[in-house]
């Protein structure tokens, strides 16, 4: 098997929790939502509890100062969602 091919048999609830996201148009795909959730997988195993806090401590600050240059949270998606297929294009660059 290819290795970035991989298949997945998610719970029933997964399953509908995936596709719905994918109905509403809060991601395109089906692959999106699962790439986000192991970003988010990846990111909290690699984070040692230091640099936890402090996220946690700069994420209050942000949230508690002048509105940012994003208006919405589908702004921010679609900003997190470009700067990831740059990354993936930066490690397929690399390869």
């Amino acid at each position: 098997m290819d290795r970035s091919e991989i298949h997945i048999n998610p719970q029933p609830a997964l399953a509908e929790l995936i596709q719905q996201a994918v109905e509403t148009g809060e991601y395109a795909s089906q692959g999106e939502v699962i790439g986000e959730a192991l970003l988010e997988c990846r990111l909290r195993r690699e984070l040692n509890p230091t640099e936890r806090d402090a996220l946690c401590r700069l994420w209050d600050e942000g949230v508690s100062s002048d509105p940012g240059r994003f208006g919405s949270m589908e702004e921010i998606r679609q900003e997190a969602r470009r700067r990831g297929a740059e990354e993936q294009a930066r490690d397929k660059a690399a390869d």
